[in-house]
């Protein structure tokens, strides 16, 4: 019975092996179909998307393919193919540009001749087209030059080199001659500008070519219409053997007058780094070379040349700009060599040859009660022959604002008529109604003034209400020359500051000190 049950035991112990070894390869066949089958589908979605997308794809779950030859890799995301060029941002603008037609066409080069754009340069043919059309395409291109040759007269009318689409660091290279038309036709009822440039960075005007603005037609009835100096009230001839001079017997070549608005000959107009270097104007119709609203100014190696009777023919005039820098130039004139007015800071001027002319002047300010603003002023190394005023500042009544920080020194006379000037009642009229505001002057400093006067050495006078003070001087020494005029005495009026050392001759009307009161400096006076 025992063996009986060890035997069946045994038995099913053997029949339980058997059945467990047939479950254990069925398992495994089971897992070995699966894994065929996840294989099988794997490769599957893998040509499928080849078929879309590629081939690299399945690349890790099949067999390597054959080598082929490498293909040139693409070009970086950021670097696209030439044909299609990137696109930039775009610099920021004040206001939205207009489009530029014809941009495709430019010439390569850089440089534009006018004698190519039709100018014929003969001195009659009218070239204001060829000029407007050489410029129009130096516009486009930076730092390109505009070439005005040699030897050759360029009859050009009233004409705008005008930005401010303009490229940069355009150049006009000034070799020949530019003259003015002299029919009446040409200006039509009058103008105040000839040659302009506006809204420009970057323009220069060099070269050895002279603007001549032939102003004598002009200037024929000019007694008639032109303000009147302030300062030559003060000149009084001996023996009435000094006059003013007779007008220029010279009409227009069409005949008739010419229109009562003067134009200047060179104007640049809001505008930065502005060169003006080694050019000529002459015989302007009214002011020379003048700067509006411009930042950034250099003026050298230039010249001026007018009649000394020719009237408002200014040299260079100077308003709302800073950062001037004029040197190194010679300035004949009918009127100031150098005219300095409103909103003007930060010029320095030096090395300059002024005479004829009434002098370098700040002014005249605050005409019809305007506000006036003028600061850090430096005017040194001058030589001034023969002119009206030497170094001057000059304010109308009932003006306001502020003249501060000038200096004025190495200043040599000869033979000037009033040599050091501050009128703060200017008036280019017969008469000028008194008013009690006034542009405030402080800080207004005199050193080495020397040479010859043949009127008044020193002529302060300011304002009751509004004294000048903080006005030195230091190192004067002016000698009278008598020739056709009265002589007098230093003037000073309402005048307060220092004298630093002794003056020949002595100036002993400047008030030493402050004003009583020390008033200070009202909210109309600052700027």
């Amino acid at each position: 019975m025992g063996s009986i049950s060890c035997r069946h035991f045994t038995f099913l112990l053997i029949i339980v092996l058997l059945i467990w070894s047939s479950s254990m390869e069925g398992c495994n066949a089971r897992r070995g179909k699966h894994w065929r089958h996840s294989r099988g589908i794997g490769v599957s979605l893998s040509k499928k998307k080849g078929k879309n997308h590629g081939t690299s794809y399945h690349h890790g779950h099949v067999n390597k393919p054959k080598k082929k030859t490498p293909s040139p890799q693409a070009p970086p995301a950021f670097s696209p193919p030439s044909s299609t060029p990137s696109p930039r941002p775009s610099p920021p603008i004040l206001a939205p540009r207009p489009p530029q037609k014809g941009y495709g066409n430019a010439p390569s080069t850089s440089i534009f001749n006018v004698l190519n754009f039709g100018a014929k340069g003969d001195g009659t043919t009218d070239d204001t087209k060829a000029f407007e059309a050489a410029w129009a395409a130096a516009c486009k291109v930076e730092a390109s030059t505009i070439i005005v040759p040699s030897d050759s007269v360029f009859l050009v009318g009233p004409i705008s080199f005008s930005g401010p689409y303009c490229q940069h660091d355009i150049v006009f290279q000034l070799d020949g001659k530019i003259i003015a038309p002299t029919n009446t036709r040409a200006w039509g009822s009058g103008i105040l500008q000839w040659l302009q440039f506006t809204k420009l960075v970057g323009i220069t005007i060099q070269g050895s070519g002279t603007i001549d603005g032939r102003g004598a037609v002009w200037w024929q009835d000019s007694p008639l219409q032109d303000p009147v100096d302030s300062e030559s009230k003060l000149i009084v001839p001996l023996n009435g053997t000094v006059g003013r001079n007779p007008s220029i017997p010279i009409q227009g070549s069409l005949g008739g007058k010419m229109p009562s608005i003067k134009p200047t000959a060179l104007r640049f107009y809001g505008s930065f780094n502005v060169s003006v270097t080694g050019i000529t104007i002459q015989n302007s119709p009214q002011c020379h070379l003048k700067f509006d609203n411009c930042i950034g100014v250099s003026v050298y190696n230039f010249s001026v040349s007018s009649p000394g009777d020719s009237p408002n023919t200014d040299g260079i005039h100077l308003q709302n700009s800073r950062d001037v820098l004029i040197r190194s130039t010679n300035v004949a004139c009918g009127d100031d060599c150098v005219s300095i007015q409103t909103g003007c800071t930060n010029v320095y001027i030096h090395n300059i040859n002024c005479g004829p002319g009434h002098g370098i002047s700040i002014g005249g300010l605050g005409k019809d009660e305007t506000r006036a603003c003028v600061s850090n002023i430096t005017i040194r190394d001058i030589i001034m022959h023969q002119t009206m005023n030497g170094v001057r500042i000059k304010t109308w009544q009932g003006g306001s604002g502020s003249v501060q920080g000038v200096l004025f020194s190495n200043i040599i006379v000869s033979e000037v008529q009033l040599p050091i000037v501050i009128d703060q009642f200017y008036c280019d009229k017969t008469t000028c109604k008194n008013q009690s505001s006034a542009v405030a002057l402080s800080g207004i400093h005199y050193e080495n003034i020397r040479g010859t006067y043949t009127v008044k050495p020193v002529h302060l006078a300011c304002s009751d209400n509004v004294p000048c003070t903080q006005v030195t001087l230091n190192d004067i020494e002016l000698k009278p020359l008598q020739e056709s005029y009265h002589m007098y005495d230093p003037y000073c009026w309402q005048t307060f500051g220092e004298l630093y050392s002794p003056t020949e001759p002595p100036i002993e009307c400047l008030q030493i000190g402050k004003p009583p009161g020390n008033r200070i400096q009202a909210d109309h006076d600052s700027c």
